[in-house]
């Protein structure tokens, strides 16, 4: 097996030219193939000399024991490659289908590279470059929002990787207004809603599940490598966010109730109707739509930000609570009338 990630490298972008027989790569075209690859992922390129070593390796019955042969042409040039056309060492089988799809993945994961937090994406786009040879597009067909200044954003790829592994971690935590607070999480889950991150816990100070936000952590430190993990046996999160919008979960003791809305401006109803609100959206006629969810502070933000051009019609205690806001709204713009003065 490799020594190094390098050295992991240099064979897989070996065995693919080797398995390729459609071209000749005589010893020169395999230490190009390899350094060009290499640099792109390292920064970083080899000799001839390691060519030649990693070539003996690969044939070697201590190595991978390959069938490498060196066919000659053009008098003494000869090139490289297996005598067996399915050999690999590498034995994956991947269809042309499934490669397709990885390369678009690809493409659309490298849209995040640069974001220091996601050190652990880089380590995962590198080796899906490696293993299927390929390099992402280089035309921005696809772009996605990125708020690389958001607070806390360092602490997103060691969460994931403490999340992956199933190893708790002691966090510094300050809630807004509170003293900063010191707990022991078992990390199960992180979600992204409107541009901000949230990790899902055990706690251990709280017994029970915890949702913090990571711009109102402080620090992250891993526990003792040999500290028992809680396993999370209480919330199905692939469900979890089925019934409300966003993060704010109301509760096991809130029921699930429909909610109708009705649109007074025709381009804005298409465009909700084009794009949902939440899954559970239905159309009801050609203004209104019902929404049947648990009702949270992400699903009245949702509705304030379709200001007067929607109407709350059921049920009766959401459109009152709605007319009150609103009407204390009108009551602090009253003085547009007049023109407005400086307090101060």
């Amino acid at each position: 097996m490799p020594a190094n990630k390098n050295a992991d490298i240099r064979y897989h972008i070996l065995d693919r030219c080797l398995s390729n027989q459609f071209r000749q790569y005589e010893i020169g075209d395999l230490v190009e193939a390899v350094n060009s690859k290499l640099y792109d992922l390292t920064g970083s390129t080899v000799s001839l000399r390691q060519i030649r070593e990693d070539l003996r390796y690969l044939r070697d019955s201590a190595g991978y024991d390959a069938p490498i042969v060196a066919i000659p042409f053009a008098g003494k040039r000869c090139f490289y490659r297996y005598q067996d056309p399915g050999f690999s060492i590498y034995k994956t089988e991947v269809s042309e289908e499934v490669v397709q799809a990885l390369r678009n993945t690809i493409n659309l994961l490298g849209r995040y590279r640069g974001i220091p937090a996601n050190a652990w994406l880089e380590e995962v786009i590198s080796n899906l470059e490696v293993n299927l040879g390929v390099k992402p597009a280089n035309d921005a067909c696809v772009s996605f929002e990125q708020n690389q200044q958001l607070i806390g954003l360092q602490h997103l790829s060691p969460l994931i990787d403490h999340t992956i592994n199933h190893h708790p971690i002691f966090i510094s935590y300050q809630p807004y207004g509170k003293e900063s607070r010191q707990w022991t999480i078992h990390p199960y889950h992180v979600k992204q809603y409107n541009n901000r991150w949230y990790l899902w816990g055990y706690c251990e100070q709280q017994y029970r599940i915890v949702n913090l936000a990571l711009d109102r952590i402080d620090t992250i430190r891993p526990t003792p490598a040999d500290t028992t993990f809680r396993p999370n046996s209480d919330i199905d999160f692939k469900t979890f966010f089925d019934d409300f919008i966003g993060v704010t979960n109301p509760g096991p003791d809130i029921d699930k109730v429909e909610i109708r809305l009705r649109f007074s401006n025709p381009v804005r109803y298409r465009l909700v109707v084009s794009k949902p609100i939440h899954h559970s959206q239905q159309t009801v006629s050609d203004t209104d739509i019902s929404l049947t969810l648990k009702p949270n502070k992400e699903l009245r933000s949702k509705i304030f930000e379709l200001g007067d051009d929607v109407e709350v019609l059921s049920p009766q205690w959401l459109r009152q609570e709605f007319a009150e806001i609103f009407s204390k709204i009108a009551q602090k713009y009253l003085s547009v009338k007049n023109p407005c003065t400086d307090p101060s």
